[in-house]
């Protein structure tokens, strides 16, 4: 049986990625723990010390925002935080320099519809 050459270009290329196996875990950043102690600092802050309130142990770059002033950039860790059934969404931004985690900015939001 002979394969026209499209097809066995993409036989080829399905035999390629179902051996490479799952995608690599894309590595953590560097602040990620930083911003997870901010976000329950932050939550306590705004709700109070005695509130009972939990934050995921995790946080995810989701991108990066232009410095207000020069031009330097700041990467964006979000961490979301829980209280009773409200969620809430957190955001720092650290600076981009390295070996530092120098938080530049935090941003919070209840995940909700009020309309």
């Amino acid at each position: 049986m002979t394969l026209r050459p499209l097809a066995a270009v993409a036989a080829f290329t399905a035999a390629m990625l179902a051996a490479a196996g799952p995608a690599r875990a894309q590595a953590a950043h560097p602040c990620a723990t930083d911003a997870v102690a901010h976000a329950r600092t932050l939550l306590a802050f705004h709700f109070g010390e005695d509130t009972e309130l939990s934050v995921d142990d995790t946080a995810k770059a989701v991108g990066t925002v232009k410095a207000l002033q020069g031009e330097g950039r700041f990467d964006v860790l979000e961490v979301w935080g829980f209280i009773y059934k409200a969620e809430y969404r957190t955001h720092f931004l650290y600076a981009q320099i390295p070996d530092t985690c120098a938080l530049m900015g935090q941003e919070i939001l209840e995940a909700s519809d009020p309309y």
